[in-house]
């Protein structure tokens, strides 16, 4: 099974993080190498998985996959925000690992996540200051996927992001059939106890919700990201729904490299 959501080929407005093309190119470049190296450990540790089923791929052992990787570029390291006063993020600003999640509410891929492995990433490693998650607004799949995002960020600002996060992915919606549609989008602001509607619906509607939407869109697309989810731990990508091992294999390599980075050491 496909674990990742196709994104459309198309332009975006707005001003990207990552400016000028040349640093675009090599940020490309860099990604590409990377993705090109976890998908051939993923696919070659489901190949060998036996009897694993086919559509969870199996999860590569922590020695495979973090020495698999090249180290991380500093311009993707450079891509975490680690802003305390950020809603869009949770964790410790100084915490060793940083993971960027590139996702849309519309993408049952990316609801998969939310609702099987984000817990347990929380419990384990966020809870206990090792790992930060950054979210980033992602939306590929049309105007209600659009609308999700600027209604995700109006939450925000009220400081119930996580919450209307929670919520979106909280059951299996239908995509493009209007569950997503500005009247669904205030009852999930409610449930998620939004306290200012009249604000929220303002806020989603406002020039400011497409400038920070468009923000995270260029930054993935300057990346190269071409579905969701995707994510960056320290800089390394997975693609996809992942089993929870591959995540927590990730972060536990990136803390361990980290580790040796500061006592003088390689992440090699």
């Amino acid at each position: 099974m496909n674990t990742a959501s196709r994104l459309p080929k198309k332009s975006r407005p707005g001003s990207a993080p990552v400016s000028g093309p040349a640093p675009r190119r090599r940020l490309r470049v860099v990604l590409a190498a990377l993705v090109l190296v976890a998908a051939v450990v993923v696919a070659a540790v489901a190949l060998g998985g036996g009897g694993k089923s086919a559509d969870r791929p199996a999860a590569a052992s922590a020695s495979d996959a973090p020495s698999a990787a090249p180290p991380a570029d500093p311009a993707l390291l450079a891509l975490a925000r680690r802003d305390a006063d950020d809603p869009y993020a949770v964790g410790k600003p100084d915490a060793p690992v940083v993971m960027i999640e590139y996702s849309d509410f519309q993408c049952p891929y990316c609801s998969r996540f939310a609702r099987e492995t984000k817990p347990e990433l929380l419990r384990d490693y966020v809870d206990k200051g090792v790992l930060r998650i950054e979210w980033r607004h992602f939306p590929i799949f049309g105007e209600e996927s659009e609308q999700a995002a600027r209604a995700s960020w109006a939450a925000g600002r009220q400081g119930r992001f996580w919450q209307f996060h929670d919520t979106a992915y909280g059951q299996p919606r239908e995509r493009n059939k209007g569950d997503f549609a500005e009247k669904e989008l205030l009852a999930m602001a409610e449930e998620a106890g939004v306290g200012d509607l009249d604000r929220f619906r303002t806020d989603m509607a406002s020039a400011a919700a497409d400038e920070a939407v468009n923000r995270d869109v260029e930054e993935g697309y300057a990346l190269g990201v071409s579905s969701t989810p995707a994510f960056l731990v320290n800089g390394r990508p997975i693609l996809g729904a992942q089993p929870t091992d591959v995540f927590a294999e990730a972060v536990e390599a990136a803390q361990a490299a980290e580790g040796a980075r500061a006592q003088g050491g390689t992440d090699e």
